[in-house]
């Protein structure tokens, strides 16, 4: 229609004419950066009046006399350019003269071969002194990543839950199996070797933040957003592991586990195996989510970390309160007891953790540690006398017990720092980070590998969690993301170290 068409003209044309005069603008301001082009008497703030701009004239003028400098280094490399040319040209005049056998034949290139080979031996030093250390970096994190590869295996997948998995734990009892907390208000018990899940724990009312099992018995320890922490009870018989798959056979399940629909499960999944729904103990004294909860040395008392800034100790037996642990500012993150102590540390959003000694029963001391600038997200024991703690602050702290007054290594990271964990035989610290990485370190803070990540391996949101299980002679890493999976690897310690 003659209406359509007299607008889409005008518009057109109303397009077009903003990129004209942007045009216009840019040779104006070329044209004002010559002296040699400017009337005399006419300042720069006056050739600018009567161009369309916001900037302020100082500002203008600021910016024409950095453009006026950039001209006059580029004329001052032109003429350096042209003098050189004429040198070299000269040059190869006086060899052709002389009849010196050029290299190949083209005087103008030996000539320039013979006078560059001087003239840009300074250039190339610098060049090689300057991107040393750069280069030196690229090239061993390209050696750590092609290495990880065989330090660092993919065991298995743990496919099953509907929503991310906050964290994981491996029994300390046989038969030893793996136990995930999702937040999809489920627990569930895995076979390590097959992936296959063994049971279900479905007696929280809210996400399942946290699981650990008891030292001695069957019997597990969930915290909730449901601001209860449940011990309960199971029994699994594993399966009789199955032959490994044929790796040499097309695979299609390159499907992203986080894009599953809220119903879709695995064949083995939570729907098809045995589920327990009552609790034989609830510790319900908190106000807000627990978000971590861990058996003490023993197993007899259990202590829990809420966002109601307090960490409670249970009576297992009873389920009775027994202290209420208070100090905090802010909402605490986790909790971790000794493996061989009655000690425990609670860590909090107000960048401290905190260290309570329960040792004496009459009493119990606390300590505070500031050496986080953002919120502590764990703090765990070693099997010594250490401390490992992580942070938002993309930080990692490796503290003596004996002396907690500054820490003894500092890991510096490009991530936030999860739940990390540190393996009992060999300390190594197993970082999981935000960016989906999974970082391995000694206690010194030296980097010893990460774990290789493509489109068929590793997470695709962020790690949450990592626990280690060294039995049967064997280290195997486990780790969990918001991606709904655990990931099982197999972690070659002595070539791990030996690469160190």
């Amino acid at each position: 229609m003659p209406v359509e068409g007299g607008s889409s003209s005008g518009s057109a044309s109303a397009v077009r004419h903003p990129k004209q005069k942007r045009k216009a603008h840019s040779l104006s301001i070329r044209r004002t950066n010559s002296t040699e082009e400017r009337p005399g008497g006419i300042q720069r703030g006056d050739m600018l009046d009567g161009q369309d701009s916001k900037l302020p004239l100082a500002l203008r003028n600021n910016l024409l006399d950095l453009f006026g400098q950039i001209e006059r280094e580029f004329e001052n490399l032109y003429t350096e350019n042209l003098e050189l040319r004429r040198e070299i040209e000269s040059l190869n005049e006086r060899l052709t003269g002389d009849g010196q056998t050029v290299e190949g034949g083209d005087p103008t290139k030996g000539a320039l071969k013979t006078k560059a080979s001087h003239s840009t031996s300074q250039l190339s030093q610098k060049l090689k002194t300057t991107y040393k250390a750069s280069t030196s970096k690229i090239v061993s994190s390209f050696k750590a990543t092609a290495g990880s590869r065989a330090l660092c295996q993919l065991l298995k997948e743990y496919v099953g839950h509907r929503d991310g998995i906050w964290d994981l734990s491996v029994t300390r009892t046989q038969p030893v199996v793996l136990g995930t907390a999702s937040a999809d208000h489920s627990a569930l018990l895995w076979s390590i070797e097959t992936g296959k899940c063994l049971l279900r724990y479905a007696g929280h009312a809210g996400s399942v933040n946290s699981i650990k099992f008891h030292p001695t018995e069957q019997m597990a320890l969930t915290a909730s957003g449901d601001q209860t922490a449940h011990i309960w009870r199971y029994m699994v018989q594993l399966p009789a592991p199955q032959p490994p798959p044929d790796v040499s056979a097309p695979c299609d399940d390159d499907q992203d586990s986080s894009d599953r629909e809220e119903g879709e499960v695995d064949g083995e999944g939570p729907c098809e195996v045995p589920t327990v729904r009552v609790a034989t103990g609830t510790l319900k004294s908190h106000q807000g989510v627990v978000i971590a909860a861990d058996w003490l040395v023993g197993g007899r008392q259990v202590v829990t970390a809420s966002w109601d800034r307090a960490a409670n100790l249970y009576e297992v037996e009873t389920s009775e309160l027994v202290h209420t642990l208070t100090g905090h500012d802010q909402e605490l993150t986790h909790c971790c007891t000794h493996p061989t102590q009655r000690l425990v540390v609670t860590s909090s959003r107000d960048t401290t953790f905190r260290l309570w000694d329960f040792r004496d029963p009459s009493i119990h001391s606390v300590n505070v540690f500031q050496g986080h600038t953002d919120t502590v997200t764990s703090a765990v024991f070693t099997a010594g006398d250490n401390v490992v703690s992580g942070s938002d602050d993309r930080t990692v702290k490796v503290w003596d017990l004996k002396n907690m007054r500054s820490p003894i290594a500092t890991i510096r990271t490009d991530s936030a720092v999860n739940r990390i964990s540190v393996s009992a035989n060999q300390k190594i610290i197993a970082l999981p980070h935000d960016n989906r990485q999974v970082r391995l370190f000694d206690m010194s803070g030296v980097r010893l590998a990460r774990l290789p990540r493509s489109n068929r391996m590793g997470h695709r949101r962020m790690v949450c969690c990592t626990a280690w299980n060294e039995e049967n002679q064997s280290c195997n890493l486990f780790t969990c993301g918001f991606d709904r999976q655990a990931i099982g690897w197999n972690i070659n310690i002595p070539a791990l170290l030996l690469e160190k």
